[in-house]
């Protein structure tokens, strides 16, 4: 029996798609009518904020308000957690007072005292719990940086991470090629399948030492998940650039094809997969996740919000603007 598609983007928010596009309408000119719009049209999104900043009971309640019963968020793990740099002042002004003046740039986990880093996980935790009773929690994104590499202190962090927040799923992707390279992929499928933990199956730039390989496979039996990158390698390996800019690729309808056969096998094995498009420049993101939903013969929005003339147009302007990126 196979299981349920969502399909949506990494992002509601971005600057470029508020500001540069149309896909909102003039109408939806605040935070809550932005939110409300977008739920309309997708049942998934990934909230990508909490990652430079942790998320707060407050906006979780708001988040249920403002979608309907069955919308779906996926939550990034603040970086701290992810062993990233941290920005100090993203951290709970309490627990930087606390540490006072580091003489530091960046904050990074394994050099804070370990009631802090408690402290953190308990309250993202806590922040969380309102999206999770509410049926609206999809998973925790554990993104792990380029450094992470394949080895016995990083499976032991993994562990740590699905037990700290075993209320909630908790997905795994990772961002360097030692885990899923052909001679380790075995034993890492395996370690991720032993604690029913979500591989996050990438698209994503190859041709340099840290690509991650385009494996799709299921490692847990209620979720699976699959993001999109882009595979505009210069902008992925170039310096000083915005989220948005290192992501700007739009998929041809052939290239989000050569991920169909693949995905519909996730869903022969898993009760649910997300689809999550993360190539948030402009229009990109949502105009390919609405591709995907159509390659997919998905029925993303109501009969009311399907895709317009004007839409349509869109699909073909980019479509024609895509050898140029």
């Amino acid at each position: 029996m196979t299981g349920r598609i969502l399909v949506g983007t990494s992002s509601w928010t971005d600057p470029t798609l508020v500001k540069e596009t149309d896909f909102y309408p003039r109408s939806a000119s605040s935070a809550e009518k932005r939110l409300k719009h977008y739920a309309s049209k997708f049942p998934l999104v990934e909230v990508d904020s909490t990652y430079y900043f942790p998320p707060s009971e407050k906006n979780s309640v708001l988040w249920i308000e403002r979608t309907p019963p069955t919308f779906t968020f996926n939550v990034k793990a603040y970086s701290l957690l992810t062993n990233h740099p941290t920005r100090p002042d993203s951290l709970y002004a309490d627990l930087r007072a606390e540490l006072g003046d580091l003489g530091t740039r960046n904050l990074y986990r394994e050099n804070l005292p370990a009631e802090i880093v408690d402290e953190v996980f308990q309250r993202f935790h806590d922040a969380l719990m309102p999206l999770h009773s509410a049926g609206k929690l999809g998973a925790v994104l554990f993104q792990f940086p380029q450094w992470f590499v394949i080895g016995r202190a990083s499976r032991t962090y993994i562990e740590e991470c699905a037990a700290r927040l075993r209320d909630f799923r908790v997905a795994i992707e990772f961002r360097h090629e030692s885990w899923l390279r052909e001679d380790n992929r075995a034993e890492t499928l395996g370690f991720l399948e032993q604690l029913q933990l979500p591989l996050v199956c990438v698209d994503m730039p190859q041709g340099f030492d840290s690509s991650v390989p385009a494996v799709a496979a299921a490692t847990a039996p209620d979720l699976a998940m699959v993001r999109f990158h882009g595979r505009n390698r210069e902008a992925w390996e170039a310096k000083g650039q915005t989220a948005a800019e290192r992501f700007k690729y739009l998929y041809t309808r052939e290239e989000l094809g050569e991920w169909v056969p693949r995905i519909e096998h996730l869903a022969e094995q898993a009760k649910e997969t997300h689809v999550l498009m993360n190539n948030c420049y402009r229009d990109f993101g949502v105009v390919n996740a609405r591709d995907m939903g159509d390659l997919l013969d998905l029925e993303l929005e109501s009969p009311g919000n399907r895709l317009s003339s004007e839409d349509e147009r869109l699909r073909s302007a980019l479509d024609h603007a895509h050898s140029g990126l």
